[in-house]
């Protein structure tokens, strides 16, 4: 008798049951909320130089200090606000975050008011997620030319620490892409969730 192959999770989600959870029910769900891409975008901006994980254990804590992301308060910011997030050792506190932050949020309210925020990034796509079939952790790339030109037309738009990399791997956390393994449970169904949309 033959034996069936093992499925797996994909091999960055490892054991520690927080980052399990985020990659069971999170990461690669095609978000199309305004206002939850953007802190999306803004968290993978803090993770610069260091791991999702340091900023999974800390998302709340970054909620709570920075207004639930609500771009409309934060774009309102100046350097009091900097001072008292930077006291905050609930976060990450690095000034040229912080402040690229606020800035992002004013970026955010001028996409928003153009064509929508949501509307912008799912463009680039088609307004459905690109289906890759990765089968090693090896094959999957760091940034895309399409994460290249996002990245770019972002920062025309006036945003910080949006670089390609971190560009890709927002669009891998919002479900742009599925860049689940084919033999991770979550690439079929994080595939159904894209075809419903």
């Amino acid at each position: 008798m033959r034996k069936e192959a093992q499925v797996e999770r994909c091999g960055w989600a490892g054991s520690e049951q927080i980052y399990v959870d985020y990659h069971d029910t999170d990461w690669g769900v095609p978000e199309y909320d305004s206002r939850a891409l953007w802190e999306k975008l803004v968290l993978d901006g803090f993770q610069a130089g260091l791991s999702w994980i340091t900023i999974l254990k800390k998302r709340d804590n970054f909620r709570s200090a920075f207004s639930g992301f609500d771009p409309d308060v934060i774009a309102t910011w100046s350097e009091p606000e900097v001072r008292r997030l930077l006291q905050d050792p609930g976060i990450v506190r690095h000034r040229g975050k912080i402040e690229a932050t606020i800035g992002n949020a004013q970026a955010w309210q001028r996409l928003e008011r153009d064509k929508g925020f949501d509307r912008f990034l799912w463009d680039y796509v088609g307004g459905k997620p690109i289906q890759n079939r990765w089968r090693d952790m090896s094959e999957v790339p760091a940034f895309t030319p399409l994460s290249q030109q996002i990245s770019r037309d972002l920062k025309k738009a006036g945003f910080r620490f949006c670089g390609p990399t971190i560009v890709y791997a927002f669009m891998q956390a919002v479900g742009m892409v599925n860049d689940h393994l084919v033999t991770c449970p979550r690439h079929a169904e994080v595939a159904k969730l894209g075809v419903s949309t």
